[in-house]
Protein backbone atom coordinates (compact mmCIF):
# COMPACT_ATOMS: atom_id res chain seq x y z
CA UNK A 1 0.00 0.00 0.00
CA UNK A 2 0.68 3.68 -0.63
CA UNK A 3 1.80 6.00 2.08
CA UNK A 4 -1.29 8.21 1.04
CA UNK A 5 -3.76 4.92 1.84
CA UNK A 6 -1.90 4.74 5.99
CA UNK A 7 -2.38 8.43 6.65
CA UNK A 8 -5.36 10.70 6.53
CA UNK A 9 -5.50 13.80 4.74
CA UNK A 10 -6.05 17.06 6.10
CA UNK A 11 -7.70 19.32 4.35
CA UNK A 12 -5.90 22.83 3.54
CA UNK A 13 -9.18 24.90 3.51
CA UNK A 14 -10.25 26.39 6.71
CA UNK A 15 -13.58 25.45 7.87
CA UNK A 16 -16.71 27.65 8.37
CA UNK A 17 -17.44 29.11 11.73
CA UNK A 18 -20.75 27.13 13.09
CA UNK A 19 -22.03 30.17 14.52
CA UNK A 20 -23.89 32.19 11.37
CA UNK A 21 -26.16 28.51 11.01
CA UNK A 22 -27.02 28.65 14.81
CA UNK A 23 -27.49 32.25 14.62
CA UNK A 24 -29.73 31.61 11.65
CA UNK A 25 -31.62 28.94 13.46
CA UNK A 26 -32.07 30.99 16.62
CA UNK A 27 -33.79 33.82 14.77
CA UNK A 28 -35.84 31.41 12.57
CA UNK A 29 -37.39 29.98 16.35
CA UNK A 30 -37.56 33.50 17.78
CA UNK A 31 -39.55 34.92 14.89
CA UNK A 32 -41.61 32.05 15.02
CA UNK A 33 -42.48 32.51 18.70
CA UNK A 34 -43.58 35.99 18.59
CA UNK A 35 -46.34 35.49 16.11
CA UNK A 36 -49.52 35.38 17.52
CA UNK A 37 -52.06 32.50 17.10
CA UNK A 38 -55.45 33.99 14.96
CA UNK A 39 -58.22 34.84 17.21
CA UNK A 40 -60.41 32.25 16.98
CA UNK A 41 -64.60 33.19 15.63
CA UNK A 42 -66.16 33.83 18.63
CA UNK A 43 -68.89 30.48 19.96
CA UNK A 44 -71.52 33.98 20.10
CA UNK A 45 -70.95 34.27 16.43
CA UNK A 46 -72.59 31.38 15.63
CA UNK A 47 -75.27 31.62 18.20
CA UNK A 48 -79.28 31.37 17.64
CA UNK A 49 -80.63 34.52 15.15
CA UNK A 50 -82.89 34.83 18.28
CA UNK A 51 -80.15 36.04 20.74
CA UNK A 52 -78.29 38.38 17.86
CA UNK A 53 -82.02 40.05 17.28
CA UNK A 54 -81.91 40.40 20.90
CA UNK A 55 -78.56 42.24 20.94
CA UNK A 56 -79.72 44.13 18.13
CA UNK A 57 -82.34 46.01 19.89
CA UNK A 58 -80.14 48.01 21.91
CA UNK A 59 -79.15 50.33 18.51
CA UNK A 60 -78.11 52.49 17.67
CA UNK A 61 -76.17 51.83 20.97
CA UNK A 62 -73.36 49.58 20.22
CA UNK A 63 -74.35 46.62 19.74
CA UNK A 64 -72.59 43.21 21.60
CA UNK A 65 -73.12 39.73 21.53
CA UNK A 66 -73.68 37.99 25.06
CA UNK A 67 -69.73 37.60 25.10
CA UNK A 68 -68.87 40.92 24.25
CA UNK A 69 -68.12 40.56 20.85
CA UNK A 70 -69.00 43.03 18.00
CA UNK A 71 -71.10 41.95 15.48
CA UNK A 72 -67.96 42.82 12.67
CA UNK A 73 -65.81 40.81 14.47
CA UNK A 74 -67.83 37.95 13.57
CA UNK A 75 -67.30 38.09 10.13
CA UNK A 76 -63.30 39.50 10.51
CA UNK A 77 -62.98 36.07 12.50
CA UNK A 78 -64.79 33.85 10.45
CA UNK A 79 -61.83 31.96 8.55
CA UNK A 80 -62.64 28.98 7.05
CA UNK A 81 -65.64 28.73 4.98
CA UNK A 82 -67.73 26.25 7.91
CA UNK A 83 -67.08 29.38 10.01
CA UNK A 84 -68.43 31.81 7.44
CA UNK A 85 -71.26 29.97 6.88
CA UNK A 86 -72.51 29.62 10.43
CA UNK A 87 -71.78 33.31 10.89
CA UNK A 88 -74.20 34.35 7.32
CA UNK A 89 -76.58 31.52 8.15
CA UNK A 90 -77.38 33.20 11.53
CA UNK A 91 -76.86 36.88 10.03
CA UNK A 92 -79.30 35.96 6.91
CA UNK A 93 -82.01 34.82 9.51
CA UNK A 94 -81.90 37.69 11.34
CA UNK A 95 -81.65 40.49 7.98
CA UNK A 96 -84.88 38.69 6.89
CA UNK A 97 -86.80 38.60 9.77
CA UNK A 98 -86.17 42.19 9.95
CA UNK A 99 -86.95 42.95 6.39
CA UNK A 100 -90.05 41.48 6.59
CA UNK A 101 -90.70 44.25 9.61
CA UNK A 102 -89.35 46.77 7.52
CA UNK A 103 -91.92 48.45 5.85
CA UNK A 104 -93.87 48.57 9.25
CA UNK A 105 -90.97 49.35 11.97
CA UNK A 106 -88.73 52.22 12.65
CA UNK A 107 -86.95 49.78 15.12
CA UNK A 108 -86.71 47.07 12.26
CA UNK A 109 -85.15 49.86 9.77
CA UNK A 110 -82.61 50.97 11.93
CA UNK A 111 -81.56 46.97 13.81
CA UNK A 112 -81.03 46.14 9.82
CA UNK A 113 -79.14 48.96 8.86
CA UNK A 114 -77.04 48.38 11.87
CA UNK A 115 -76.49 44.55 11.19
CA UNK A 116 -75.83 45.48 7.46
CA UNK A 117 -73.27 48.42 8.29
CA UNK A 118 -72.01 46.08 10.92
CA UNK A 119 -71.04 43.46 8.64
CA UNK A 120 -69.46 46.28 6.10
CA UNK A 121 -67.27 46.99 8.36
CA UNK A 122 -65.87 43.47 9.32
CA UNK A 123 -66.04 42.56 5.43
CA UNK A 124 -63.43 45.51 4.98
CA UNK A 125 -60.88 43.61 6.85
CA UNK A 126 -61.08 40.07 5.74
CA UNK A 127 -59.47 40.42 2.42
CA UNK A 128 -62.68 39.64 0.65
CA UNK A 129 -63.68 36.76 2.68
CA UNK A 130 -66.71 38.16 3.86
CA UNK A 131 -67.74 40.23 1.25
CA UNK A 132 -70.62 37.74 0.12
CA UNK A 133 -72.19 37.58 3.11
CA UNK A 134 -72.26 41.26 3.23
CA UNK A 135 -73.71 41.74 -0.15
CA UNK A 136 -76.22 39.01 0.88
CA UNK A 137 -77.64 40.90 3.88
CA UNK A 138 -77.66 44.03 1.79
CA UNK A 139 -79.93 42.23 -0.56
CA UNK A 140 -82.69 42.38 2.22
CA UNK A 141 -83.39 45.69 1.66
CA UNK A 142 -84.61 46.92 -1.98
CA UNK A 143 -82.67 47.95 -4.25
CA UNK A 144 -84.20 51.75 -4.46
CA UNK A 145 -83.65 51.73 -0.23
CA UNK A 146 -85.98 50.60 2.62
CA UNK A 147 -89.48 52.14 2.42
CA UNK A 148 -89.34 56.04 2.49
CA UNK A 149 -91.13 56.49 5.50
CA UNK A 150 -88.19 53.92 7.26
CA UNK A 151 -85.14 55.79 5.87
CA UNK A 152 -84.34 57.65 8.55
CA UNK A 153 -84.23 55.06 11.10
CA UNK A 154 -82.52 52.80 8.28
CA UNK A 155 -79.76 55.48 7.73
CA UNK A 156 -79.24 56.33 11.96
CA UNK A 157 -78.90 52.22 12.50
CA UNK A 158 -75.86 52.33 9.40
CA UNK A 159 -74.42 54.96 10.65
CA UNK A 160 -74.31 53.49 14.09
CA UNK A 161 -73.23 50.23 12.66
CA UNK A 162 -69.90 51.73 10.63
CA UNK A 163 -69.22 53.32 14.34
CA UNK A 164 -69.37 50.57 16.55
CA UNK A 165 -70.71 47.51 14.69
Amino acid sequence: MGRAAQQPRHSTIPSMPRVLPVALLALALGAAGCRTAEPKLPASCRDQPERIAAALRVAPAPVRLPDGTHLSTCLRRARSEAELQDVGITFTQVADALATRLPHSDSAALQLGYLIAAARRGAERTNGVGLELQRRLEQTVPLDGPPLARRAAFERGGAAGRRTG
